[in-house]
């Protein structure tokens, strides 16, 4: 006896570019397991349909009129916000300065606009499914080009990080974006070890996700 058939992801999809959004909609809405459950072209109309709609997923360009991906991102999922809505962004190819202050807002993760449909794809499912994405082009150029704003001086590095040497090392490959899978690899142990690992640090250091643990890793210096 098969149970009943999952629920389709439903997911809003935000950009100002009439193209894109375009694209995006068709493609999403090619996919047997997803649904558009709405589109928009500004910020607060993204903040409005996300509050009515509910959907899984919010697909979110940064940089629109009315009111820009950050701010409608942090009034979607940041914090204090009591049933927050999962945001997935989408900047272009020459990272976006403010994609990083859309991760301390809220998002879940993020990817390149030029990215292939299937990873697009990809990244909507896992976000829906409670996990992070994070594209490590992305965040390795992200944090190389803006290491000393993120990075504030006062910060103590390790000392004032609660963690064994063994989570530290786990965290700094998180902020290397690496997967599950590819920190299994790297330190010769199983994957299951790995996500009790990630479980131990994002409790330990109260954070919400592995995108807070890449951000929280860079503030503290303890990634080069």
């Amino acid at each position: 006896m098969s149970g009943a058939p999952a629920r389709p992801v439903r997911v809003v999809v935000c950009d100002d570019q009439m193209l894109v959004r375009t694209g995006l909609v068709t493609i999403i809405d090619a996919q047997p397991d997803m649904e558009v459950a709405g589109e928009c072209a500004d910020g607060r109309a993204a903040v409005d349909l996300a509050r009515k709609e509910r959907p899984d997923v919010v697909v979110m360009d940064v940089r629109m009129p009315v009111l820009d991906g950050i701010e409608a991102t942090r009034l979607l999922a940041g914090s204090g916000v009591p049933d927050p809505v999962k945001v997935l962004v989408v900047t272009t190819f020459n990272l976006d300065e403010y994609v990083y202050e859309a991760l301390r807002a809220g998002a879940s993760g993020f990817l390149l606009k030029d990215a292939p449909p299937d990873r697009l794809l990809h990244g909507i499912r896992t976000v829906a499914s409670g996990a992070a994405l994070l594209d490590p082009e992305v965040t390795r150029q992200l944090v190389g080009r803006y290491a000393s704003r993120i990075r504030p001086s006062e910060d103590g590095g390790d000392r004032e990080v609660p963690l064994t040497p063994r989570e530290l090392e786990v965290l700094r490959l998180i902020a290397d974006g690496l997967s599950n899978s590819e920190i299994a690899a790297a330190l010769v142990i199983s994957q299951e070890t790995v996500k009790t690992f990630v479980s131990r640090i994002l409790s330990k250091l109260q954070l919400r996700d592995r995108v807070q643990a890449v951000v929280y890793a860079y503030r503290r210096g303890l990634v080069n």
